[in-house]
């Protein structure tokens, strides 16, 4: 039974083969890719923080930096591209159920300033 928030077996397909840490990747391989992808997809449907990330996904300090790390690394642009091409992919449907501004975002000063979604800012 899939959980809420997860991929389906159709969805993870789409994307297995190019996640960082899969067999046969230079380096160390993730435990298990897919439910590192679901830990997240839950921490960001849900709005959680990440240190209330379930057990079932693993430790949240652990799945939080390898989320940044794929962040910088451009990963996420590339597994949700892929994603796109489901007809019927309800990561689509952006509203504000998944997307939370901050309360201070209409009174915020400065300019635009380019981030990658989800990597934490540095001072």
């Amino acid at each position: 039974m899939m959980k809420r928030y997860e991929l389906s077996s159709e969805q993870w397909s789409r994307i297995e083969a190019i996640v960082p840490g899969k067999q046969g990747d230079r380096g160390r391989s993730g435990k298990n890719n897919l439910q590192f992808v679901n830990g997240v997809l839950w921490v960001l449907r849900s709005g959680a923080h990440w240190h209330d990330l379930p057990e079932r996904y693993g430790k949240w300090k652990t799945v939080h930096k390898r989320f940044t790390r794929w962040a910088k690394a451009g990963v996420w642009e590339e597994v949700f591209n892929a994603l796109i091409e489901a007809p019927d992919n309800e990561y689509l449907m952006i509203d504000s159920t998944i997307v939370r501004a901050h309360q201070q975002a209409a009174t915020g000063k400065g300019g635009h300033k380019m981030r990658l979604w989800g990597v934490p800012e540095e001072d």
